[in-house]
């Protein structure tokens, strides 16, 4: 029988569906991967705003992970919002015992979101100490110019850095890899308008790449190619920002 290579996914649940678990589920089952999802918050909000976050306890994140773990090989993972310190703790710790028991390099996506493109809070707390436990279990951190700058004391753990340019202004996104010394820049067009879950598509396709085997650098060209083609493809459900389309080549 037919195999895909299973991405253990951490992130809250959006119920626009634009965002959170749902883009990550999206976009790992349309890159070839299949999805185990691990609900680390529960949401209110809608394509432009976060109402409200309720963070799943942490022992229940814990049960949700090890039910999946025990019974699946796990090709990678990639974590979006912790919810709460104490889950990021629990998640850190789990990420060290798949690593144990599988006795492979496990690739590790971090995407260290601390708000929604609004400004919205989407963790109780400081969010930026929040994640602290996960940098020294990432393989690849992906964030936005403002995270960047917020997690620039804490990213150096990380061995690979993928600076997204989508917050900044001119003509064209950059977007920088910076791998032991090593910079690599890819330029895509700026589209119109305002997406919802850009961030998570590109983290959840690396990890689903890097899943399968890819090496980092080749990952990286082939998320931001999805990613871009999504929003590309991107469709609206109420005024505000529109929900990219993720969808098999």
């Amino acid at each position: 029988m037919k195999q895909r290579p299973c991405v253990l996914v951490f992130a809250g649940f959006d119920p626009s569906c634009g965002a959170g678990i749902a883009a990550d589920v999206q976009t790992v089952t349309a890159l070839g991967g299949h999805p185990l999802a691990v609900v680390t918050a529960l949401t209110v909000q809608d394509n432009n705003r976060v109402h409200g976050v309720e963070p799943t306890p942490p022992e229940l994140v814990r049960r949700q992970a090890r039910a999946l773990m025990d019974s699946c090989e796990i090709g990678a993972v990639k974590i979006g919002i912790p919810g709460s310190a104490e889950n990021a703790a629990a998640i850190a710790e789990l990420i060290a015992a798949l690593r144990r028991e599988q006795g492979a390099a496990l690739p590790v996506v971090l995407d260290p979101v601390l708000a929604s493109g609004r400004g919205d809070a989407l963790a109780r707390g400081d969010a930026a100490t929040a994640l602290q436990p996960l940098f020294g279990q990432a393989t690849l951190l992906t964030p936005n110019g403002p995270e960047a700058e917020a997690l620039a004391a804490r990213a150096g753990a990380v061995p690979h850095l993928l600076l997204t340019g989508g917050h900044g202004s001119g003509a064209n996104v950059v977007n920088t890899w910076r791998h032991e010394g090593r910079e690599r820049e890819w330029k895509w067009p700026r589209l119109p308008g305002e997406f919802h879950g850009s961030g998570c598509t590109l983290a959840s396709a690396a990890a689903t790449l890097l899943a399968q085997g890819l090496p980092m650098e080749q990952a990286l060209d082939r998320a931001q190619a999805f990613t871009f083609e999504a929003l590309l493809a991107s469709y609206a459900i109420a005024p505000g920002q529109c929900m990219p389309l993720r969808r098999a080549a």
